[in-house]
């Protein structure tokens, strides 16, 4: 096994630097009886969908295995676990809360605290109670209201346990993928749709905000954005602005409201017709301060122009790539992040997810995966380089902990830093998690 080597002065190295590794409860916990039904159940349900037909209803058994799971977590000596909240586990159909879902994650939390580890709590990953969708879901904008009622039920109850919230994961993935590409649940297809879930997603996560500070004032407080760097396929004119079009649309519609309190001016691009419909006020309520904003890289995309004037992404054909058909692009980290700088007053950063799918095989009780060592060895670089360009990062999560339930497609990609066999599910440290270890253990040693 290769070591992941930084460099000794590298602010990685640095005690006030937070490593950790990451999960989502859909992806990992099971236990659907426990919990009320929520839109990717629904979604997998649905034949076609799921590219094996899998779901979510056993998933990882984190629910039944989690000590076991935070004795692991504590084993790989990491500063911090990112986890999310089933809102269904906790709020039932009714509007009454589920006392026995708050005592899962406050048992969890209490674990976490007495092995010294901090917990960061992401409110929202893309598991909707399927009873606030058969009211419209994000297209409703009193969904927004609620997610703030379920805010102030869970910090209220999680008290000084919780480290650091952030309200939403990857909301360009819950509007575009879920209500304008149609590619995850609900699976809608309609452009102003898209529009108006990012809007009423970002209105969420405004309304959220002063409950946490309120109800967890030492808490850290903010978002989760991913970010994808945008590159034209040519040095044509037509594709260097499809690319510029394709940045505009899918990164900076979703971070500058949160700064700048505005959304970018796509106004000769896109239809009236296509845009959010807001209310006044809204746009205040969106650009609360950020003491974080968590960013998640995995890839960079490459656009071409289309004969209608808006973009096309180009399928990547550069190797080496990840079992997801991703092009490992670690140098994208670094250039998108002085990017950000360069154009927005950032908060401090914590690169929230970052990681990849390789096709692994247990043989003989390990994984030599080296092909994601090797991503991880190149992007916490890249991260080292991001900081010395003076972007103030301050922690790094591994996607995944654990192998599992991979959205759409099902249980066939593996991001895990950990085996899962899923007929047992016994978890088995991967390569990549055992360098991860290594660094993550020594790293205050002289």
């Amino acid at each position: 096994m290769k070591p992941i080597l930084l460099p000794t002065d590298s602010a990685l190295l640095q005690q006030s630097f937070t490593f950790g590794v990451a999960t989502a409860a859909f992806q990992i916990e099971g236990a659907a009886a426990e919990r009320e039904p929520c839109i990717w159940d629904t979604f997998c349900a649905e034949p076609g969908r799921i590219k094996d037909g899998s779901n979510g209803l056993v998933a990882c058994d984190h629910f039944n295995r989690w000590r076991e799971d935070i004795a692991l977590i504590a084993s790989l000596g990491v500063d911090a676990y990112r986890f999310s909240i089933a809102w269904g586990r906790v709020i039932r159909a009714d509007g009454s809360v589920n006392e026995q879902g708050l005592a899962f994650y406050i048992g969890l939390l209490d674990e976490l605290r007495a092995r010294n580890i901090k917990a960061y709590v992401t409110l929202y990953h893309w598991d909707l109670p399927q009873y606030l969708q058969d009211k419209g879901g994000w297209l409703n904008r009193d969904t927004a209201y609620r997610f703030a009622d379920y805010a102030e039920v869970v910090s209220k109850a999680f008290g000084d346990r919780v480290y650091s919230y952030a309200t939403l994961n990857e909301p360009f993935c819950s509007a575009y993928l879920g209500y304008e590409a149609g590619i995850h649940a609900p699976g809608e297809q309609n452009r102003q749709a898209g529009r108006q879930a990012a809007h009423h997603l970002l209105l969420a996560h405004g309304l959220a905000m002063p409950v946490l500070r309120r109800n967890c004032p030492t808490a850290l407080t903010g978002i989760v954005l991913n970010f994808s760097p945008c590159f034209a396929a040519s040095d044509s004119e037509a594709d260097r602005r499809a690319a510029k079009l394709a940045d505009q649309y899918h990164n900076h519609w979703y971070l500058q409201p949160l700064l700048e309190g505005c959304y970018p001016d796509l106004s000769g691009q896109l239809a009236t017709t296509d845009l959010p419909r807001t209310e006044a006020g809204d746009l205040a309520i969106i650009a609360q301060p950020l003491d974080f904003l968590g960013v998640n890289y995995y890839t960079r995309t490459v656009f071409t122009a289309r004969e209608d004037g808006w973009f096309s992404d180009v399928k990547p054909s550069i190797t080496p790539l990840t079992d997801m058909g991703w092009e490992i692009y670690p140098q994208g980290l670094t250039e998108m992040l002085v990017q950000l700088l360069q154009r927005y007053a950032l908060p401090p950063i914590y690169i929230t997810e970052n990681g990849a799918a390789m096709v692994d095989t247990l043989q003989q009780g390990k994984v030599a995966d080296a092909d994601r060592l090797a991503y991880y060895q190149q992007h916490l670089l890249a991260t080292d380089a991001a900081i010395r360009a003076g972007v103030d990062v301050r922690g790094y999560f591994a996607w995944s902990l654990l192998d599992n339930f991979e959205w759409a497609e099902g249980y066939a990609k593996r991001f895990g830093i950990v085996y899962v066999d899923y007929q047992s599910q016994q978890r088995t440290i991967k390569a990549s998690g055992l360098a991860l270890q290594a660094l993550w253990r020594n790293r205050f040693k002289k």
